[in-house]
């Protein structure tokens, strides 16, 4: 079966989907043919993402949603079901992103991160999880990241939000083959991707957000988010576990593997010398 073929009339929900990978996978699945239910909480970048979708003639539900509100989101998966008549595929793909040590960065700026980029998939999982077992033809998405294949200084909470996804997700796909339910479970970890989300960061007083934005986008930001989306939607339709976005991925990664806790001392004396 064709990549094409695969997604047509599947009703795709993507969370994040104002901007970034969220728009990339939006496009690119409306390109195929699906029905896409889309949410962000930035509803001007919401209402562009429609707005480039609309021409491939395809439906499309947008409504604003705050992934980490609980209650919203449960209602939301009913909304979408009731609007569709079925949910085929969950792409939990809204985050956000803040760098600082673990003696500056305060309890709450944790929490956001926590809310959002792991509360906010688990919300997603579950609230969708019942409709994707009874479409018969279930997927799960969530996006966590490279950094949550290697831990990195000043990375803490978006560490440990990454690393719960990918622990969340890996646990799912395996019960997901216990029970012989039809929802496959796909752990994504993007490397470094040409989105807004460090320029949208928050960091710990005394940093300046401005360079640390500046510095990702020029050294590290080295793929589109169009070419992220793509190798995504080849994992999915291939039914993979994990996929890893940019050849820094599958290094790193590798090199985690190869170097067990060794790493985290040779990152420590990278990160001394980039930023001293």
């Amino acid at each position: 079966m064709s990549n094409d073929a695969y997604f047509k009339d599947k009703v795709c929900v993507i969370t994040g989907a104002g901007s970034g990978i969220g728009r990339a996978l939006a496009e690119a699945l409306a390109r195929r043919g699906a029905q896409l239910a889309l949410s962000d909480i930035d509803t001007e970048g919401l209402a562009e993402t429609v707005r480039l979708c609309e021409k491939y003639g395809v439906r499309i539900k947008s409504d604003r949603i705050n992934v980490a509100e609980r209650e919203a989101v449960l209602l939301y998966a009913d909304a979408v079901k009731e609007h569709f008549g079925k949910v085929n595929q969950v792409y939990n793909n809204a985050g956000i992103a803040h760098h600082g040590d673990v003696l500056a960065t305060q309890f709450k700026d944790i929490e956001r991160i926590m809310d959002v980029d792991f509360w906010g998939v688990v919300n997603g999982t579950k609230a969708f999880l019942p409709y994707l077992i009874e479409s018969g033809s279930g997927h799960v998405v969530n996006i966590s990241s490279l950094f949550g294949l290697i831990a990195v200084p000043g990375q803490s909470a978006y560490n440990a939000a990454k690393f719960a996804v990918r622990g969340f997700t890996e646990a799912l796909r395996q019960e997901m083959i216990v029970s012989g339910d039809p929802v496959k479970v796909t752990c994504v970890h993007p490397g470094g991707i040409k989105t807004a989300v460090a320029r949208n960061a928050t960091v710990v007083e005394g940093l300046d957000q401005k360079n640390l934005a500046a510095m990702f986008d020029a050294k590290l930001a080295m793929h589109t988010p169009e070419m992220a989306a793509e190798t995504i939607l080849n994992g999915v339709r291939k039914g993979h576990g994990r996929v890893l976005i940019g050849w820094e991925a599958k290094v790193l990664d590798l090199f985690v593997r190869t170097t067990a806790s060794y790493y985290q001392r040779i990152a420590a004396v990278v990160q001394k010398r980039v930023l001293p």
